[in-house]
């Protein structure tokens, strides 16, 4: 059932969701101009070592939903939200005390633990109170003001770290944590209604499970966005090493990844207005064949030949990333639509799929980035081509009319 809200207090539960998913973003993102000091401060010996601190917090995100998903179906989504930033809150503090790569992998793994919890429950949320193409308006509108941060968190992990050490950065992200999991406490209301309950066993999770993989449309947009966040996840974990180090432009690093930053927010504002004309699966299609096409561009232009100069990189990453800030929302909501009645645990289901996907997919494509960018769009064409194909068994399988 679609809730009644009037302007304001629809303004402020937007604002609030993207808050609460933002402390995911600050945790990664304030993070990446530190990545080379924190890297010599653990003793990492490459840069690829220094990447796994980007991705290794994307398994604890993939781990954590099976454990907050199922919680939330059984006790209410705003207990869940609560542990989940308590552990991320330990979690920060493992990581600064870190003197290793392994601790502070596990710190960063445990960190994605305690985040999967607002951000599974966020999805949960929306989908308890909004439904079709209006549950994606306001996805997108969620989105939007979540990145927000990754257009300052840059710029502001550079400024803490340039003012104080790598250890601030972690400081700052558990008082902001602490700050929005306050206002969520006093302003958001339990939204799962006392008879959609489901009582937390094993048997009833795997129940879930089962049931979620039986939608094929559910398990087919999971996938292509497991390629999507995949190809993307290279980008964010070597963003650091291809601008700083192979383009050498340390100081305007933290303002190029704000500028593309913007470019996917972009997508996603204009997605908010587009998704109810079109519908999310024409703006998923024409995005994935636009994300497709724009790599395979730079594969032609530049395969065996010098870098290009970094306007030509920009203008390829603005246009890659202004698809995929088409395709993020719409293929949460177009997973989660079948599911509704299970909302807490198919969000779960549906999450450590995709993330467990692209930590693999991320990894393997990023031990090639270390001295030219071409690797990153090989990867980019490969995982676009694969999502294409499962996007046309899904049209395939679905009966017309459907979502």
């Amino acid at each position: 059932m679609q809730q009644k809200t009037n302007s304001k207090s629809r303004i402020e539960f937007v604002a609030l969701m993207a808050a609460l998913m933002s402390v995911t973003a600050l945790s990664i993102d304030a993070l990446l101009p530190a990545l080379d000091v924190i890297g010599f401060a653990i003793g990492t010996k490459t840069a690829a070592d220094n990447q796994l601190l980007v991705t290794m917090i994307f398994v604890g995100l993939g781990i954590g939903p099976l454990i907050f998903g199922p919680l939330s179906d059984a006790t209410g989504r705003k207990l869940s939200v609560y542990l989940g930033l308590v552990v991320f809150v330990i979690a920060s503090f493992v990581c600064v005390s870190a003197a290793s790569l392994e601790l502070m992998i596990f710190g960063r793994i445990l960190q994605g633990i305690g985040l999967s919890a607002p951000r599974t429950i966020c999805i949960a949320i929306i989908r308890d109170l909004y439904h079709g193409d209006y549950m994606a308006r306001i996805m997108s509108f969620v989105t939007v003001v979540f990145l927000l941060i990754p257009i300052v968190a840059p710029a502001m992990g550079k400024l803490v770290l340039s003012i104080f050490d790598w250890q601030a950065i972690f400081y700052v992200q558990v008082v902001i944590s602490i700050l929005i999991g306050v206002w969520f406490w006093l302003r958001q209301e339990e939204t799962l209604a006392v008879q959609n309950k489901i009582p937390f066993t094993f048997k009833r999770i795997l129940s879930g499970f089962k049931e979620t993989t039986k939608y094929k449309a559910t398990i087919g947009y999971t996938l292509i966005s497991g390629f999507v966040v995949g190809s993307f996840l290279v980008y964010l974990s070597a963003s650091q090493q291809i601008f700083e180090v192979q383009y050498n432009l340390k100081d305007a690093f933290p303002y190029i990844f704000s500028g593309l930053a913007f470019s996917i927010g972009t997508a996603i504002f204009l997605n908010a207005t587009f998704v109810v004309h079109f519908g999310m699966k024409k703006i998923v299609t024409w995005a994935l064949y636009g994300f497709f096409i724009v790599s395979v561009l730079y594969l032609v232009l530049f395969y065996n030949t010098p870098q290009p100069s970094i306007y030509i990189l920009v203008g390829f990453f603005a246009l890659q990333f202004f698809c995929i800030g088409f395709l993020f929302g719409n293929l949460k909501a177009l997973a989660m639509e079948p599911v509704g009645h299970i909302a807490g645990i198919s969000a779960a289901v549906t999450g450590f799929i995709s993330t467990l996907m692209a930590v693999p997919i991320s990894t393997f494509i990023g031990r090639f980035v270390e001295f030219s960018t071409l690797p990153l769009f090989i990867g980019f064409s490969v995982c676009s081509f694969v999502s294409i194909l499962i996007l046309l068994f899904i049209n395939k399988s679905t009966p017309k009319g459907s979502v």
